[in-house]
């Protein structure tokens, strides 16, 4: 079998794929550095951690909330037609957060509702481009961008917090919006691997998609997953603090996002027998599994080892999601399917921390990781449950092969060394 790199090779030797996933993936890394670049530089302007995580609360919730209403723009008027305004509208809000001419929360808000949705974009296109008989390389696709969301979400906040902590956390501000607009620009410019439009009758009628289970389910999947999330990141400070040694927060966090890496590459090249939905269900059973161990174990070293097997599920648990929604809604509206998924991760992760807070207050760091045990139990029911919904060689709601322009050959091999170079799901 063929290697992880040289199916990656392979992927993005397609015609046109890295010339939109690496903008993308640039504009991803700002996403990733806004958040935390918003609390060093409210902080440092108020001196109030308070205000700071109020801005940030705000921002988030804009987000979620903004989000799959730019999808379904989006997937009315286009991908370039939407962004040039989006990413106007958005360093105009960074702007004013910059110059503080309105008040943070304002700005903080407007930051979020303007915040362009370049994962869900450049997952969209991937489902146009691998059409037909390549559709066997759309795991390893979305395995690429769970990639890239995980490198930007490693390397992002770090960054944010050198500059913020050089005294500069205006310019980490300033940088990830340069990334985000740079990267969106980018991505707009090219336009022969955007998604083709569909008509208000196929709009309406594919709208339909989004109210049934198949999709639904996965929905409630993202949502417990950041649910997850949330618990996580409140629940190992906790442990860190609790057992008198801070520092060690930064390893144990390191331990999970490393392995979270190397999950999401060697599912891009090794997957097993079975369907996606049966994929999914044992994956969230072993996030269960691994999870439960963390409510009693208490040795630092046992700890990092068994949050480094939990890094090892989320990505496949990431990629799966996007490729059962992928298959599960029309080409219509699926755009605005990907940024549901994300802003209920997005308000998962938001709930999470504040219940995952008092959990903690109450009953140590043991009863947070709790919490996302039981997330994770209810990823494992949720996924059970969704091996009833329809086959995957039959999904919910069939899609139309793109018109020519995103059918064209594409720098792959023969369609039967793709289905062996890239194992079908």
């Amino acid at each position: 079998m063929p290697s992880a790199s040289t199916n990656y090779r392979i992927l993005l030797g397609t015609s046109g794929a890295a010339a939109f996933f690496l903008p993308a993936a640039v504009g991803r890394l700002g996403i990733a550095m806004t958040g935390i670049g918003i609390v060093w530089l409210v902080h440092a302007r108020t001196g109030s951690y308070a205000a700071a995580g109020l801005v940030t609360g705000g921002f988030a919730v804009a987000d979620a909330v903004a989000g799959p209403q730019i999808g379904r723009l989006v997937d009315r008027f286009g991908q370039a037609r939407v962004l040039y305004p989006a990413l106007g509208a958005h360093a105009g809000a960074v702007a004013l957060l910059l110059a503080g001419a309105v008040p943070d929360l304002v700005s903080g808000v407007l930051v979020g509702a303007t915040l362009p949705q370049l994962s869900a974009l450049s997952a969209a296109r991937w489902s146009a481009l691998l059409s037909a008989e390549r559709a066997a390389a759309l795991p390893t696709a979305f395995a690429l961008e769970a990639l890239a969301n995980g490198v930007s979400y490693l390397a992002g906040p770090a960054l944010v917090s050198v500059l913020g902590a050089a005294g500069r956390p205006g310019a980490g501000v300033l940088l990830a919006a340069a990334l985000v607009v740079g990267g969106g620009l980018a991505l707009a410019a090219q336009r022969r691997t955007m998604p083709p439009l569909t008509g208000r009758a196929e709009r309406r009628h594919a709208g339909r998609a989004l109210l049934r289970s198949a999709f639904l389910r996965q929905v409630a999947l993202g949502l417990a997953l950041g649910v997850f999330f949330g618990a996580m990141q409140v629940s190992v400070a906790a442990y860190a603090v609790g057992r008198g040694m801070p520092d060690a927060a930064a390893l144990l966090y390191l331990a999970s996002n490393c392995t979270n890496l190397v999950g999401g590459w060697a599912y891009g090249a090794w997957r097993p027998g079975g369907s996606p939905r049966r994929r999914q269900a044992a994956a969230a059973a072993c996030l269960a599994l691994a999870s439960l161990p963390l409510t009693f174990l208490d040795a630092p070293l046992a700890v990092g080892a068994t949050l480094a097997l939990t890094g090892l599920a989320v990505p496949v648990l990431l990629i799966l999601t996007s490729v059962l929604t992928e298959s599960s809604v029309p080409r219509a509206v699926l755009t605005q399917a990907f940024t549901w998924g994300n802003s209920a991760s997005a308000a998962g992760i938001a709930g999470a921390a504040a219940v995952a807070g008092r959990v903690v207050d109450a009953g140590g760091a043991h009863g947070g990781f709790s919490v996302a045990a039981g997330a994770a139990v209810v990823m494992t029911v949720l996924a059970l449950g969704g091996m009833r919904d329809s086959s995957d060689s039959s999904p919910d709601v069939p899609k139309p092969s793109a018109p020519a322009e995103t059918t064209a050959p594409l720098d792959l091999p023969h369609p039967d060394a793709t289905r062996t170079a890239l194992p079908p799901p």
